[in-house]
């Protein structure tokens, strides 16, 4: 393989390739500002400065001309001395940038630490390239962990959000986090909630939320795409295309919190049938407890009439009783019979008056539990502990 070497300050590139072999092409400049200009400057894999005064002082300059500019400076610069440098000379050469001091000599040797000085840059890139990669990766764990706590403390706060509005608002709060522009719909039992993140509607979005939401989980199209899970849609409008583990990442992590929501958006569809069922409970106990009292009313009322029809016709039957030609013993067991018939009828009216009392109060008690706002469990196992037996 052969590689580009640029070379400032020589005279004599030929004799210099013959010393360096021919797995360097060579490129000879004047000075470092001559390669400023060249167009294939990233081509180039190594720069030698030629140290030919006596203090060295030029070569110096040299050097630090190179590392100065931007496309250069990452490439390693190696001066060759012409003589041999003391320690602050070659200390001075450090300082300056320079990756390697060598003395022209043996044309192996200088081969060699030329070749050295290529391989080191190559693995520096290469450690460069892995640690850019491994903080890559380090930002994306990070921020897969930043995600997931944002999608838990969503998932703990939804379940105290206690109608769709507050529900739906949480849901863009945490969607911040992921930086995206979006439209939900939510369809409760109860009615079709739409809403964007200033809790307004758009129509557009709301029809085509309405007519995407039986078409599979993700609905993509453009930059847009749809996500479906349940009551809840989701039409997210700048997906990024360009990333495709963000990409990826807003779809699993957004939609853990659409699955979140739509949990909620059931329970919350619940509570408001047990509002309407006790809502309903309440007043067919309302309306029975009224029956139930003009059914008293007018019970009472037949059994007055019954019991003096009843003492009207043992009256009527004792007064004629004495034109019947019957006998004291006759008499007395037709007067047991009008008494016990009498006090038979009284019994009756009376049981059926402690039942129609007991029931009313049974209606009374449903009607006080279920008219408050937080039915307690212990006074519904109480209602069924005294419901009234059948017959």
């Amino acid at each position: 393989m052969e590689y580009k070497v640029l070379v400032v300050g020589c005279n004599d590139i030929k004799k210099l390739g013959e010393n360096l072999g021919d797995q360097f092409s060579l490129l000879a400049v004047a000075t470092a500002q001559e390669t400023f200009h060249l167009p294939d400057l990233k081509e180039y894999k190594l720069a030698i400065v030629l140290d030919k005064e006596a203090d060295g002082t030029g070569a110096q300059a040299q050097v630090r001309a190179l590392k100065h500019h931007p496309v250069i400076s990452p490439l390693p610069v190696v001066v060759l001395a012409t003589e041999e440098r003391d320690l602050d000379s070659r200390l001075g050469f450090y300082d300056a940038g320079c990756d390697d001091h060598i003395q022209f000599g043996n044309g192996a040797e200088l081969q060699v630490r030329l070749m050295k000085a290529i391989f080191n840059r190559i693995a520096n890139e290469q450690l460069k390239q892995q640690l850019e990669k491994a903080n890559e990766m380090a930002f994306i764990a990070m921020s897969d962990t930043s995600d997931l706590g944002v999608n838990i403390q969503f998932l703990l706060d939804i379940n105290q959000c206690e109608n769709l509005d507050q529900a739906g608002m949480r849901l863009f709060q945490a969607l911040k986090s992921y930086n995206i522009s979006s439209s939900l719909q939510i369809r409760s039992r109860f009615g079709e909630k739409n809403m964007e993140a200033n809790g307004m509607a758009k129509d557009l979005e709301s029809t085509l939320l309405r007519e995407c939401s039986e078409m599979g989980r993700y609905v993509d199209f453009g930059k847009r795409s749809i996500m479906n899970y349940g009551r809840v849609s989701l039409l997210v409008r700048n997906m990024p295309l360009d990333d495709p583990n963000k990409y990826g990442a807003i779809k699993d992590n957004v939609f853990s919190l659409l699955q979140g929501l739509d949990a909620r958006v059931g329970a919350l569809d619940n509570v408001e049938s047990l509002k309407l069922e006790s809502q309903l409970v309440v007043k067919l106990t309302s309306r029975m407890t009224h029956i139930m009292e003009g059914i008293d009313k007018g019970y009472h009322d037949v059994m007055v009439r019954i019991v003096d029809a009843v003492e009207d016709i043992a009256d009527g039957i004792e007064q004629e009783i004495q034109f019947l030609g019957m006998d004291e013993q006759q008499e007395r067991v037709i007067q047991k019979v009008l008494e016990n018939g009498i006090l038979e009828t009284n019994r009756v009216f009376n049981e059926g008056l402690k039942m129609d009392k007991s029931l009313t109060g049974y209606l009374t008690e449903v009607g006080r539990v279920f008219a408050s706002d937080k039915v307690k469990t212990e006074e519904l196992m109480a209602l069924v502990e005294k419901i009234p037996a059948n017959g």
